[in-house]
């Protein structure tokens, strides 16, 4: 029965119909269904399929667009279940896209997953600058700062967040993963960046070891 229900979670995605989303989440929660495993192995992997179609040009920006909306409601449902389960945040996380990039589906991916595992999530959104993403982490008092680049033309923003981190003698109190189709460790490690995650779940996972 669960594996039905989730891909009727994914298929929901897959064909962006947010009432299908909302009847599903809150028949599969109410029905004992984790709501992590819901949003893990049902809705995000309708929109990671989605994003693939996109990526090899089989669908189009507006259907991706409205994927991304019925995905925003799904986890808005599950997460605050799982929320509701939950005494305490594991950390406090400022993501966003840099600046020059308007990117975001991966994005929004990896908040689904870092919510569904217990993270306290600020979405910054896309074409972020540097210095935004540190005053909303000391507004925060945030434990990581994950910022994702999809064009090798914005990548060196990830640098300048690590140089501006170092300057302001906040680099030893707020953790760095970055990510997006052009980065790597080797990236990573050059600009000294905390961490490096190719895809939402390993994100989640290492994230958990930075704040751990």
């Amino acid at each position: 029965m669960q594996e039905l229900i989730l891909g009727q979670a994914k298929e929901a995605i897959r064909n962006a119909d947010q009432d299908k989303v909302k009847e599903i989440a809150e028949m599969a929660i109410a029905g004992g269904i984790d709501p992590a495993v819901l949003l893990e192995e049902g809705f995000v992997a309708g929109i990671t399929e989605v994003g693939n179609l996109f990526e090899r040009e089989e669908i189009f920006l507006p259907e991706l667009v409205m994927a991304a909306d019925a995905m925003k409601l799904a986890a808005e449902i599950c997460n605050k279940s799982v929320a509701s389960d939950q005494q305490t945040s594991k950390g406090i996380v400022v993501l966003g896209t840099v600046k020059g990039d308007i990117h975001d589906i991966g994005k929004s991916i990896v908040e689904s997953f870092l919510s569904a595992n217990g993270f306290t999530v600020h979405d910054m959104g896309r074409d972020v600058a540097s210095q935004a993403f540190i005053d909303k982490a000391v507004e925060l008092n945030a434990d990581v700062i994950a910022t994702s680049a999809l064009l090798t033309t914005t990548m060196g923003y990830q640098q300048e967040l690590e140089d501006l981190l170092k300057e302001q003698g906040l680099k030893d109190k707020i953790k760095t993963i970055i990510g997006g189709a052009p980065v790597n460790q080797n990236w990573a490690d050059k600009i000294g960046a905390d961490g490096y995650a190719e895809d939402a779940a390993s994100a989640a996972q290492k994230i958990k070891e930075l704040v751990a």
